[in-house]
């Protein structure tokens, strides 16, 4: 491969009819099509659109609260209805909105902004909107069947167990937000890939754009704290179903069990929903005022160190749980660390205001409203950490706004200011700056009028959650104060969706750089994102060249066509982003709709019981999946490709080179982290036992265990083995083999703790117990899955020596599982001591 050097951009002619090819292959479909779309550029739209729905939709839900709480002893909700109202607001805030909107928006802006022609897997984040869409519909009109969850958005056990909540209205929150968290974390794993490895050439890390790097840290973020959420409604579902005992006392379990998996993974959700904010406030500013922003590197380095210290501070909420006083002083202690790199970000934003010159347009409003709410909120969160304080405000009416501070004045207004900023891209067009003044006003007025005097009423006494309350508590005016409010916000943001709703109806048009931005996302950019990939040497690449535009639209830079006749982007190093091969990338399909139907289908109808039919949707969504994944996989590939005059790439890659086997150990990762809050529930569960096992409880001979490991690493052995043969029936015997030994495995590891007389109904111990044995059962069904799939492949002569990224990926999740039955022996004698 040669290196372009100084001749990029490129001054010579342009095939005639390149940029028809280009166009023809990158081409939206059209009518019923319209469902098979992959482009980022379509998805983002439609991600960003679904969430802003569900957001309408919790507001609504949050003015019944309000209209419930204007007056003394109202009657206007019944008491369930009232539980069933404020849950759903909640959850739909939190899992239907907050994280959605941040992918979405991600989705849409970072491909353009990083000079990508897509993200790496376009069906993936296909698949990620239309289960989210789907499964979150499907999940909030249970509120009109009176079927809506009654625990809160938090689901405290026991009131969340099958005593207090008979019905199915808990099981809608715990089956009914899978989709959820598989849909946030498919996503975050294509954000990851793409954001390392499909940057434009040149664009180093350190030229990477600010809210690039907020993406990779939440992306990271969510792989690690999700997992916990996964694990902990599995386990309430489970206790619900089958009465394992995981969170019930008289049988050895626990309730603050369920607390440590919830906030492991609820209070970094809080720094999941700020950083993409201020990854886009960083981005906004220095356009706004027309200056850089000031303290890049140690604003990047303040966001890592967000996303690390917020693991510390999951306890945060669980000062009053009765944690030991060394627990609590530890994460109080982070959590007023952790104001320091948020600080930093704070102070770099106020020094560029100062440098730059402020123009008081409608997302420079927004900006500045959001400075003003979120430092507000960060100065109660302070407050809070402060453990005689928060021992008293605990569950009061000031928690609630200050999270409102945080989340409204964290996201809400970095959003809209995002929207004002950015929707120029979608068809050219600017919203009215008149109407955005009185949306602004609107919106800071109602906000501050609705949660600040929650403050006052917190410490006056008003406790969270409450249905009504009597006049001779003193809070009547506080609350209607609040209540007017939230409908000065509400008449805000409806004149905000109005004038977004006509800004889009107007002709498209070219959207040009109305702001002056430094970035890549402000180049002219058609279905196929730009007509070629910029050659970048500068981290404000349009302030520095500001022919840059004009040469890439010109051909001039990095893949002006399509060299393989089907959609394509270079792939680079994660480092310097030098280009490495060129990726051919999956067109539009109908699979990935099939898939997310079929896993919506599967979650809803599980909670309604009908689960022949769920099953049903679940063979669905995988036979889809598989389906995607050899259309993918079975696509004619030349080996080389022409990218520029003078260069010419690899088509694919295998090994450590290749993109697809990150993002299997990404997933990996994901999957590790289950497991360990799995193991972690065991090991709590234990530790709270006199005696471990417990008596009636037992472990199989160390022997029994010996013989899984032996079996185990007899099937990596093989898979391994069928990795390194050719496509022949040695390869298909070889993986047939490995299957035997995996199944052979997991039948001594369940059959050996039978005979032992494990028994998950008589005490938690057991339920822990039993949960790891049928998360390692489930992926051996998931590993005959992957062996039927490559045996059929070997037979059709698609493993080939060089079709092998497959088989690579396939062969790591082996291994991975592997893994995991080790670590579950080890876990199990490790605990009880023997």
């Amino acid at each position: 491969m040669s290196t372009p050097g100084k001749r990029l951009p490129s001054s010579l002619p342009r095939p005639d009819g390149e940029r028809e090819e280009l166009e023809r292959v990158w081409r939206t479909p059209r009518g019923l099509r319209f469902l098979t779309t992959v482009n980022n550029a379509t998805i983002g739209q439609l991600y960003i659109g679904t969430a802003l729905l569900f957001f309408v939709l919790a507001g609504v839900l949050g003015l019944m609260i309000r209209a419930q709480l204007a007056v003394p002893d109202s009657t206007l909700l019944s008491p369930g209805l009232y539980n069933q109202v404020f849950t759903m607001h909640g959850t739909v805030m939190m899992f239907l909105f907050a994280i959605p909107v941040v992918e979405a928006i991600s989705v849409f802006l970072l491909p353009a902004m990083l000079g990508a022609r897509d993200l790496p897997f376009p069906r993936l984040s296909a698949y990620a909107y239309w289960a989210y869409a789907a499964g979150g519909l499907g999940f909030f009109v249970s509120l009109f069947a009176g079927l809506a969850p009654d625990g809160g958005w938090f689901m405290y056990p026991p009131l969340t167990g099958k005593e207090h909540s008979p019905g199915i209205n808990a099981d809608f929150w715990l089956l009914g937000i899978g989709f959820i968290e598989i849909s946030a974390i498919a996503g975050a794993i294509e954000l990851i890939v793409g954001i390392l490895f499909t940057r434009a050439p040149g664009m180093t890390l350190a030229r990477m754009p600010v809210y690039a790097w907020a993406m990779l840290v939440i992306a990271l973020m969510i792989v690690f704290a999700f997992p916990a959420i996964i694990a902990g409604t599995a386990l309430l579902e489970l206790e619900r179903a089958y009465d394992w005992p995981f969170f019930i006392p008289a049988r050895g379990g626990d309730p603050v069990l369920w607390q440590h998996l919830f906030w492991f993974f609820g209070h970094p959700e809080v720094y999941i929903i700020f950083l993409p904010a201020a990854g886009m406030v960083s981005m906004m500013l220095p356009s706004l005022v027309g200056a850089p922003l000031v303290g890049h590197r140690p604003v990047v380095i303040a966001l890592g160190a967000v996303g690390v210290i917020s693991f510390a501070l999951w306890a945060h909420h669980m000062f009053t749980a009765g944690l030991s006083l060394w627990t609590s002083t530890l994460v109080s202690a982070a959590s007023m660390i952790v104001a320091v790199p948020t600080a930093l970000q704070v102070f770099a934003w106020l020094a560029t205001l100062w440098r730059g010159q402020a123009r008081l347009n409608a997302p420079m409003l927004f900006v500045l409203g959001f400075l003003f709410i979120f430092v507000l909120g960060g100065l109660t969160g302070v407050m809070v950490a402060v453990l005689p304080f928060d021992w008293q405000a605990h569950d009061s009416y000031f928690i609630v706004a200050h999270l409102h501070y945080v989340l409204i004045g964290g996201l809400v207004f970095p959003m809209f200011g995002a929207l004002y900023y950015w929707l120029p891209l979608v068809n050219g067009n600017r919203m009215s700056e008149r109407l955005a003044r009185w949306v602004f006003g609107l919106m800071f007025t109602g906000m501050n009028l609705t949660f600040f005097p929650m403050h006052i009423s917190g410490l006056l006494g008003m406790p969270r959650r409450v249905y009504s309350y009597s006049s001779e508590m003193g809070w009547d005016g506080l609350n209607l104060a609040s209540s007017i409010g939230a409908f000065i916000l509400a008449l805000g943001i409806l004149l905000f969706m109005v004038d977004m709703a006509r800004t889009l109806r107007k002709p498209r048009r070219a959207h040009g750089n109305p702001w002056q931005a430094s970035t890549l996302e402000w180049i002219p950019a058609e279905d196929y994102a730009t007509r070629s990939i910029p050659d970048v040497r500068s981290r404000e690449p349009l302030w520095d060249d500001p022919d840059l535009p004009q040469q890439v639209e010109a051909g001039a830079h990095w893949l002006p066509g399509t060299a393989t006749g089907r959609r394509e982007s270079i792939v680079t190093s994660v480092l310097q982003a030098k280009p490495l091969y060129v990726q051919v990338l999956p067109g539009d399909s109908w699979w990935p709709f099939a898939a997310a139907l079929g896993t919506a289908g599967f979650f809803l109808l599980l909670t309604v019981k009908l689960t022949l039919a769920a099953w049903a949707c679940g063979v669905i969504a995988v036979a889809a999946v598989l389906a995607w994944m050899w259309q993918s996989d079975s696509l004619p590939l030349q080996r080389e490709a022409r990218v520029a005059d003078d260069v010419v790439l690899p088509v694919g890659a295998h090994g450590l080179r290749s993109h697809s086997l990150w993002a299997t150990v990404i997933m990996l990762v994901v999957d590790a982290t289950v497991f360990a809050s799995f193991a972690f529930a065991h090991i709590h569960t234990a530790m709270r036992l006199e005696i471990c096992p417990p008596p009636g409880s037992s472990l199989p001979p160390l022997w029994w265990s010996w013989a899984v490991c032996a079996a185990l690493a007899a099937g990596s052995l093989l898979i391994e083995c069928a990795r390194r043969r050719t496509a022949d029936g040695w390869q298909r015997l070889a993986l047939t083999a490995a299957l035997v030994c995996m199944l052979a495995a997991v039948s001594m590891d369940i059959g050996s703790q039978l005979t032992a007389g494990l028994d998950p109904v008589a005490s938690a111990w057991g339920a822990t117990v039993a949960a790891m044995l049928a998360y390692q059962g489930l992926h051996a069904v998931l590993l005959a899955i992957l062996a039927l799939y490559l045996w059929l492949r070997s037979w059709r002569g698609r493993l080939s020596a060089v079709n092998r990224a497959t088989l690579d990926n396939c062969a790591l999740v082996w291994h991975y599982v592997t893994l995991q039955g080790v670590a579950l022996a080890l876990v199990l004698r490790v605990v009880s001591g023997s």
